[in-house]
């Protein structure tokens, strides 16, 4: 497993991650999607640019790197070191505010950055499906919970818990039925992703203050509420 995402230098990878190895989680993903030279492809929340490289490198497509906490110039520095300036095009964009024609992209991808803005009952409806054109694909992967907390956060993560990770996370039923209400999607998977594990030991051994943070985290965790969602659909 992770024969793509492997292939890439481990230094400049850790150097660039913002959460659990985006590549991984993105080679996961891309099993159940289909790919075509040349096609469009929005990368929603891309962080520096890891998906972006990826899709592009490994597909051969036109990669629309959009992002709000990296600037643009930031990621065409990037982009350019890897030769592949002729198939990223580097966006600063708020995800309401997307500069973007309806139905332009073949396929729509977020990975561990939609649970920021697409939690929101219309989020799907009124901004990212329209985006792409009948037929094509959208795609997300977020991070989750095995169940909802009906009785409230467990006690041992407590001391590392946010206000914002009860808005964030959450389990694939929810996901599912959040999408499912969308009159614009058909729902093909909704799953736990098998790369936690993996995913997720890369970014604790990065030289990284928020890495360094989450290491408890994960101990407290220790295997029992925390997974990775995945939800693909097409557009009708």
């Amino acid at each position: 497993m992770f024969t793509k995402s492997n292939k890439y230098d481990f230094d400049f990878v850790k150097e660039n991650m913002m959460g659990p190895n985006s590549m991984k989680i993105l080679e996961e993903v891309s099993e159940s999607l289909k790919f075509e030279k040349g096609m469009r492809i929005l990368d929603l929340g891309c962080g520096r640019g890891l998906t972006s490289i990826f899709l592009a490198k490994e597909y051969d497509v036109t990669v629309f790197a959009t992002d709000l906490w990296i600037s643009a110039t930031e990621n065409y520095e990037r982009i350019k070191s890897m030769g592949l300036e002729d198939k990223i095009i580097p966006i600063h964009a708020e995800a309401h505010n997307l500069p973007f024609a309806n139905e332009f992209f073949d396929l729509a991808i977020s990975i561990d950055a939609y649970h920021y803005f697409g939690i929101e009952a219309d989020y799907l409806t009124k901004y990212f499906a329209p985006l792409v054109k009948k037929g094509g694909q959208m795609a997300v992967a977020v991070p989750g919970l095995k169940q909802e907390f009906t009785n409230g956060v467990p006690a041992e993560l407590v001391p590392y818990w946010f206000d914002d990770m009860t808005l964030t996370l959450h389990s694939y039923d929810w996901w599912y039925n959040l999408w499912k209400s969308s009159d614009l999607v058909s729902i093909k998977e909704c799953k736990e992703l098998n790369c936690l594990k993996e995913s997720w030991q890369d970014w604790l051994s990065c030289d990284n203050d928020y890495a360094r943070r989450d290491i408890g985290m994960m101990e407290a965790e220790g295997g029992n509420y925390f997974n990775l969602v995945s939800i693909i659909a097409t557009k009708l």
